[in-house]
């Protein structure tokens, strides 16, 4: 059946990678105000946020946040196994145009996997599939693309849907900064021995 299959997809890279947190205001703070990130979206529903970081030109992490939803919050060093719930949430992939994302659908209903119709979010479009370990995957095209050097304002409704942002956005809106950063810390000791991470030739 592979080879029945389309032309390779006109990939794009990563669309956004979607993580779940449970204080967007602190997140916001942390990414735009610790690590330079730069807030090119905003989605706000009754019953989530959705906030969207560029992280390189045409790179970013998006996070959920959910309203009314009792979130067991958790942190683990890299690397270390666990058995509790992960902060992950879908992955998405860029696609170039709605050709593509067209494509897309085409090769994986082709190939027998399970994919959702378009979804129009206003400024992507995309479509939902899962991998054979049961992750969740989007493939997604910008509509109305804020990454690389797109001029974005704050006051764009079709990028900033969000109409009650937390705190950290009405100040970027202001002052172009946040007004404050949150502090983090390690977790279980992670570097206290900085030897576990260094890699010998045998």
């Amino acid at each position: 059946m592979a080879d029945e299959l389309q032309p390779n997809p006109r990939w794009r890279g990563i669309n956004h990678l979607a993580l779940v947190c449970t204080d967007m205001d602190a997140t916001v703070r942390f990414y735009v105000g610790v690590l330079g990130a730069r807030l090119v979206a905003t989605v706000g529903t009754p019953g989530f946020r959705h906030y969207f970081f560029e992280i390189g030109v045409g790179n970013t992490l998006a996070f959920f946040e959910y309203a009314d939803v009792a979130l067991e919050p958790f942190a683990k060093p890299a690397g270390v196994p666990s058995a509790r719930a992960i902060q992950f949430d879908h992955l998405s992939f860029a696609l170039v145009d709605e050709e593509a994302l067209l494509d897309m659908r085409s090769r994986l209903k082709t190939a027998g996997c399970e994919v959702t119709d378009v979804v129009d979010h206003g400024f992507i479009r995309s479509i939902y599939f899962n991998d054979p370990n049961g992750i969740a995957l989007e493939a997604s095209y910008w509509v109305v693309d804020p990454t690389g050097w797109a001029e974005v304002s704050l006051d764009d409704d079709r990028v900033f849907g969000d109409r009650n942002p937390v705190a950290a956005v009405n100040e970027i809106r202001a002052t172009g900064r946040v007004a404050s950063v949150p502090q983090t810390r390690l977790v279980d000791s992670f570097t206290s021995d900085n030897e576990d991470w260094v890699v010998r030739e045998k």
